[in-house]
């Protein structure tokens, strides 16, 4: 009987490895087009996904001028990291040994929801809101205090740079986050604050990590990197040129992010997964070998049903890592700002190469209009096709 249930058992285990490893298909099919793929994902897709998809597709909105689309989508995206510490029932199956990661609701590594703050930042600021503009910086160098090695933490340049400045926009001072953003700049001293520069360029270049999975189970999450051709940038307006370097890395920010518990608990799920593996080959063998003798028959039955359930328990445990990734994003963020007079202006943006060349294909023209009341904000990305008048 006992031999009876343990077999029982091991058809249960058997049953719910396969439930657990079929996967729904798609309920949309691709185009390639950015802004059409991701609002299919985002309305048919898998709840736990939609995230990752408002990211991606806020991001192509943003790049195309399509500033409302992008606004909405971030709000939405900001909405779930703030309930990053909630009860998340899929996050707690994830952290389970038998449960994927992947099956948590998506909120991103630090560096994805600090792009999402930023990102909703220079909307704000776009809307003459400077005050919301610092809220998001600020809440985007908090989503970077979490590496396990604090020598990285909150170390985004621009973040601090930009929650100065409309500090000094703002009548305020912002030499503190002046200083904060010098402290770990790696090009050379910032630009002074300049409180009448009225026309803000938020320029961005490159492309930016993406995550895969190494390890015997996949249970490593690492990050493909690749140097971008692009490594600086050339503003030309009025007459007057601004060459802009790059302020911070996404690569870098990427792979010195530290760990996290979900690392730790897939540690832990990849060790269990082979031991319960070998205890399972060692029981079968044994249990082979004693079930040749009447004697010992029903130990090695009892043995060879152990070796069983062992292995449909090390099958059924999942430890890979979680891949899913906001997958356009840039490699550098870089900025400048400049005081113009009141009226249209044209501005050209060259980006060049390692060498100092232009890439004359990457070349982008905004057409801008300054006024006494707010500043003007532009925002150029090589992947973008055209630039917004504004």
């Amino acid at each position: 009987m006992k031999v009876l249930s343990v077999c029982g058992l091991a058809a249960v285990l058997v049953a719910w490895a396969g439930c657990a490893s079929s996967k729904s298909s798609s309920s949309w099919t691709p185009t390639g087009d950015a802004l059409v793929d991701g609002r299919a994902a985002i309305s048919q897709g898998p709840a736990k996904d939609r995230v990752v998809w408002q990211y991606r597709t806020a991001l192509a909105g943003l790049r195309r001028g399509q500033y409302a689309e992008a606004k909405a989508l971030l709000d939405d995206a900001i909405l779930t990291i703030g309930g990053i510490n909630a009860n998340d029932k899929e996050a707690k199956k994830s952290r389970s040994l038998f449960s994927e990661e992947s099956r948590k609701t998506f909120r991103g590594e630090p560096y994805e929801r600090v792009m999402a703050y930023y990102y909703r930042g220079i909307l704000y600021w776009m809307d003459g809101e400077p005050d919301n503009a610092r809220a998001c910086f600020r809440s985007a160098q908090f989503q970077d205090s979490d590496t396990e090695n604090k020598q990285y933490a909150s170390d985004y340049v621009l973040l601090d740079y930009l929650d100065g400045l409309a500090t000094v926009k703002l009548a305020g001072d912002g030499s503190d986050a002046l200083k904060r953003a010098q402290a770990v700049s790696k090009s050379g001293p910032l630009p002074p604050y300049n409180p009448k520069a009225n026309t803000l360029f938020f320029l961005e270049f490159g492309v930016g990590p993406t995550k895969h999975a190494t390890g015997d189970y996949a249970e490593q999450l690492r990050f493909r990197t690749s140097q971008s051709v692009v490594r600086s940038a050339l503003i030309k307006i009025d007459g007057v040129t601004i060459q802009t370097s790059p302020f911070d890395d996404l690569s870098f920010q990427a792979t010195t992010r530290g760990g996290r518990v979900m690392d730790h608990v897939l540690a832990n799920k990849a060790v269990f997964k082979t031991s319960t593996d070998v205890v399972g080959n060692v029981a079968l063998v044994s249990g082979a070998v004693l079930a040749q003798n009447r004697h010992t028959q029903e130990a090695g039955l009892g043995l060879l049903a152990f070796g069983l359930v062992s292995k449909i328990v090390s099958a059924t445990t999942t430890p890979a890592a979680d891949t899913r990734s906001w997958s356009n994003l840039p490699q550098y963020l870089s900025f400048a700002a400049v005081e113009l007079p009141p009226g249209p202006h044209v501005a050209t943006v060259e980006f060049l190469d390692v060498r100092g060349q232009v890439l004359p294909s990457l070349t982008k023209t905004a057409n801008i209009n300054t006024t006494p009341t707010r500043d003007t904000v532009v925002f150029v990305s090589d992947q973008s096709h055209t630039t917004k008048t504004l």
